[in-house]
């Protein structure tokens, strides 16, 4: 064969001029070493792994085209003891952070803002306005002082002034009872030491209706994004933090503020990844160079393969860049890969090697004896693996494509140096003759058992081949993203916390339509299907029912203008004014009349008011810190509440009509599930039913499902198209479809075996660890051709060889520095550990039991 001649002359070439040719693969390596330095580009952005012409992701593309303020986005979540905390918190962050242009895009509260805070009251229905304002004004009493004084003294006079209702008949206790309640146990907490917060609105209301504010606010923030980054977002979201501390927003203030979306959930994901990275790598290393020696039993042969290798992988990686640009989240894995089966080309060779010098043969004679036994299978073994990778370049999963490109070419490369770098190395390190034979006749029984009683051992793997099927449509495809995640972590665990709530579950549906008036009509349609919880288009800000609402609003405003607007308010208190307002309030809560809870609780609030009137001025600061802030919020909020004006399209605040009105007058459509359907197989159905109805839909719930099919199916028909290629080269190489199935049928079974043991252990197939089965095709296929390629040449007793001592620490050192994956704080990357060792276990017994059995006595040697 030709090019095995070649081989042989270049492994020769190699022998005779061994520093010449590591002076020129060095060199290479050096030229691809500044290349890669001057043009390594890495992108983060996941949403450029799958081409556009995916139906999904071009009704994806539309809608950023029309919407192009969309895109990743970093949502802040802030939940307060109090509702007033909460908002006042969302305020001041979402002022400080919109002055930052350097981090931030936009800043925006998508429930929130000073148009929901005036409008607010127009989203409710005509009833729930009559009663909200109805509390409003039965609260007038103590509004008035609070609005004239608000202050510690304030809030003293306030109590006071309705206890004087209390005494004169006008009015019982228990009115009072829900804030004197919950005002002595927040003054209580604070005597303690204790953090303690206080809700004003427990004076006005009950806790319920349209004026409870919620405790949880969000802030909508589109950070600036470096995607040579790792962590594209972290400049940004360290911003945030640093201006919620400067604020102080933390639990000690009554406030949590946590950050989920695209954008954290990408950052914490390569974060867990690099934790304790040091770890994975030293137990990887480690694993790869304890295998290479045993091997080899010798630490210069060892470097040669370590040394061939490396320089190897350098030069890949610049062809590489130049073949795509930059890499990818996906394509970087061509560095395991190219390690997996660029050492197991330095073994086989090295290991050939030394049991030619064992037998006597020269270092010269050693190598090149072993490159040409070797030559076809490595030839055949690297075109067939080559082949492999570059069937997925057909599929849309560009990630994926990308990496078959780059590993084919460095199949290529990594032979090139095994019989170039790799033989000069042998002969400039001059590694001393092997003190032990390579070959291992200890196992004479085991490769007579496997001839005599083949079909026992065939029989066997038969079994275990139908019950492997049998577990196939047990086989889990889990490919969630979130669950490739650590739940630990604050954007995983935030983002499961939001989902609790149906109103703000992530997974939802976007629909683009040709203008307002079809999203409107669209919405109609899809509010009558059962998996939806509710539909929202700009319409959905355009309050319905507003003339009744806008006159009770304006009564109440008419009655209460003046409580909360008064014309005078008084100077600020002096310590001393807020301690004698104390001590006086105190004396009439004791003096109140009434029983049971209501006078316990009057009791205990004058006490912690004594103690106030009595204690030092830092004291009734803190007290003044917790209750003032918050009731300054709330009767903003009651002020802005009750100056509601008429909303059409035309009054939207911008940022409003961006999220729903399109650059050219499109309509956006968001289709929430309900609870029932928000995730699991109900979240598919919600995607099937609007699907159904809005065949260009988009959002995070149809790209997940989307990604999920695309990537699956990308690896079905890589693996089809694979194995199609290969058997037809496989063909045209040995001419024997016998032959062929010889190989490829321990690759197929090895294959089916993983599947099944992933079932029986519960490990699902996700997006990480599937990586696991090209890597599991590319070094099946080299190993069985290996074999069958030596027992058509007339070989016997295979696992006595050095062939298979080669082939099984070649699996070993793929499987243990691979399977050190395992180890990685990432649930993604563990899994993919996991897999790739139990696929290269199965592939090794498939190897090494099942293909010899297979393969039985050897017949004629062809040439």
């Amino acid at each position: 064969m030709i090019p095995t001649r070649i081989l042989a002359s270049l492994v020769g070439f190699a022998c005779r001029r061994p520093g010449l040719v590591l002076f020129g693969a060095l060199l290479l390596a050096a030229g691809a070493m500044l290349y890669v330095s001057r043009n390594i580009q890495m992108s983060s952005d996941a949403s450029a792994l799958i081409s556009q012409k995916v139906p999904w992701r071009a009704a994806e593309h539309r809608m950023d085209q029309a919407f192009p303020a969309g895109g990743d986005t970093t949502l802040v979540v802030i939940d307060g003891q109090t509702p007033e905390l909460a908002e006042a918190a969302a305020a001041s962050l979402t002022g400080r952070l919109a002055q930052d242009k350097r981090h931030f895009r936009s800043v925006t509260r998508p429930d929130g803002g000073a148009f929901f805070a005036r409008e607010g009251l127009l989203f409710a229905s005509p009833a729930e306005v009559q009663e909200t304002t109805a509390r409003m004004i039965a609260a007038q009493p103590i509004l008035g002082p609070l609005a004239s004084d608000p202050s510690l003294r304030g809030v003293a006079g306030a109590l006071d002034t309705m206890l004087l209702g209390v005494t004169s008949g006008q009015a019982t206790l228990d009115r009072l009872e829900p804030a004197m309640g919950k005002l002595a146990d927040s003054l209580e907490a604070q005597a303690a030491g204790r953090p303690g917060f206080f809700s004003w609105q427990a004076l006005i209301q009950s806790g319920k209706g349209t004026l409870a504010a919620p405790t949880r606010r969000l802030v909508m923030i589109r950070p600036v994004l470096n995607y040579g980054d790792l962590t594209p977002g972290v400049a940004a979201s360290d911003a945030i933090r640093a201006a919620a501390q400067t604020l102080h927003l933390d639990a000690e203030h009554g406030v949590t503020v946590r950050l989920t979306g695209t954008v954290p959930l990408s950052d914490e994901e390569f974060a867990s990844l690099a934790d304790h990275w040091w770890v994975v790598a030293g137990a990887m290393v480690a694993a790869m160079l304890g295998t290479l020696w045993l091997a080899t039993r010798s630490l210069r042969v060892t470097a040669t393969i370590l040394l061939s290798t490396v320089m190897g992988l350098i030069v890949t990686t610049a062809l590489g860049l130049a073949a795509v640009g930059r890499l990818n989240l996906i394509s970087v894995a061509f560095i395991p890969l190219f390690v997996g089966l660029g050492v197991d080309f330095g073994i086989q060779l090295a290991v050939r090697f030394q049991a030619e010098r064992h037998g006597g043969a020269d270092r010269a004679t050693a190598i090149t004896e072993a490159a040409v036994r070797l030559g076809p299978a490595l030839l055949l073994a690297a075109g067939a693996v080559c082949l492999g990778f570059l069937a997925f370049l057909p599929t849309d999963y560009q990630g994926i494509a990308e990496l078959g490109v780059i590993a084919s070419m460095g199949m290529i490369v990594a032979l090139l140096f095994s019989v170039t770098a790799l033989p000069a190395l042998l002969m400039l390190l001059r590694p001393g003759n092997p003190r032990a034979e390579v070959e291992n006749p200890a196992l004479a029984p085991v490769d007579a058992f496997l001839i005599h009683r083949r079909r026992l051992v065939l029989g066997g793997f038969v079994v275990a081949l139908v019950i492997s099927i049998a577990l196939l449509p047990f086989v889990r495809f889990d490919f969630d993203p979130l669950h490739l995640r650590a739940r630990d972590g604050e954007a995983v665990s935030t983002i499961y916390d939001l989902m609790k709530d149906p109103d703000r579950s992530p997974n939802t549906v976007d629909i683009l339509t040709s203008d307002v008036a079809a999203a409107k009509a669209l919405a109609a349609r899809l509010d009558m299907l059962p998996e939806v919880g509710r539909t929202l288009t700009v319409a959905s800000f355009v309050p319905e029912d507003q003339a009744p609402k806008l006159q009770t609003i304006a009564d109440a405003n008419t009655i209460l203008d003046l409580t909360l607007n008064p014309i005078e308010t008084l100077p600020p208190p002096s310590d001393a004014d807020i301690a004698t307002a104390l001590a006086k309030t105190a004396a009439s809560l004791r003096a109140a009349p009434g029983s049971g809870q209501p006078a316990t609780d009057a009791r205990r609030l004058a006490a912690q008011f004594d103690r106030l009137a009595k204690a030092s001025p830092a004291d009734r600061a803190r007290a003044t810190a917790m209750l003032v802030p918050p009731l300054q919020t709330m009767l903003g909020q009651l002020r802005d509440s009750l100056s509601a004006q008429p909303v059409t399209l035309a009054d939207l605040p911008l940022e409003v009509r961006a999220d729903w009105i399109g650059l050219h007058g499109e309509g956006h459509v968001q289709v929430v599930p309900k609870a029932a359907y928000a995730d699991g197989d109900g979240l598919k159905r919600f995607t099937r039913a609007v699907l159904a109805v809005a065949p260009g839909a988009t959002g995070p719930a149809i790209s997940m499902q989307g990604a999920a099919r695309t990537i699956a199916g990308a690896f079905v028909e890589a693996g089809v198209l694979a194995l199609v290629i290969v058997t037809l080269l496989l063909y045209l190489a040995l001419r024997d479809i016998r032959e062929v199935v010889l190989t490829l049928a321990p690759v197929v079974l090895s294959g089916f075996l993983t599947l099944g043991t992933c079932v029986l252990i519960g490990q699902p197939i996700n997006f990480a660890n599937i990586i696991a089965f090209p890597l599991l095709f590319g070094i099946g296929v080299a190993f069985h051709i290996y074999f069958v390629m030596a027992w058509r040449s007339g070989a016997t007793n295979l696992l006595q060889s050095s062939l298979a001592r080669a082939i099984f620490f070649s699996a070993m050192a793929t499987g243990t520095a691979f399977g050190s994956l395992w180890l990685s704080h990432h649930p993604g990357t563990a899994s993919m550990g996991k897999v790739l060792m139990l696929s290269l276990v199965w592939t090794l017994i498939c190897a090494l039991i099942f293909e010899p059995a297979l393969l039985g006595p050897p017949g004629k040697a062809k040439a």
